[in-house]
């Protein structure tokens, strides 16, 4: 099975989050800016990013990364997880919404942590990395 992880990280949280997932699951690791490829190419997907602002998605480059995805995701083994600062997961809450009306098949709830990760939220990162990948 082809995995990715794709990300965005303003801090370095989200991306050790990120890093931990892809190792775990055997995927290919990419940053959302450097990410060329096409979604359709893998057969499961573990998208990251932040909370910013009124606890969305990062505007500028995940934001309309992620939308332009969202038709290529239905039957598609999806795991959401990002880290915050503030707010109580709203971000996540409605992202999660977003991707089981794609039709996707997310394989957890999105994992948010907050701020940077200890031992056990990375130990959470790589459980997540585990189930991605397992058919």
């Amino acid at each position: 099975m082809k995995t990715a992880v794709i990300y965005w990280s303003g801090t370095g949280n989200t991306e050790a989050m990120a890093k931990a997932i892809a190792e775990a699951a055997g995927a290919e690791l990419f940053q959302v800016s450097e990410f060329s490829g096409s979604v359709t190419d893998y057969d499961a997907i573990a998208f990251g990013c932040s909370a910013m602002g009124d606890e969305v998605l990062e505007e500028g480059e995940f934001e309309p990364f992620f939308a332009a995805c969202e038709g290529a995701l239905s039957g598609k083994r999806v795991a959401l997880f990002g880290s915050y600062g503030w707010g109580d997961g709203a971000w996540m809450r409605d992202w999660t919404d977003r991707v089981k009306a794609d039709g996707a098949d997310l394989i957890a709830d999105g994992l948010i942590i907050n701020e940077m990760p200890d031992a056990d939220g990375l130990a959470q990162c790589a459980a997540l990395g585990k189930a991605l990948a397992s058919a």
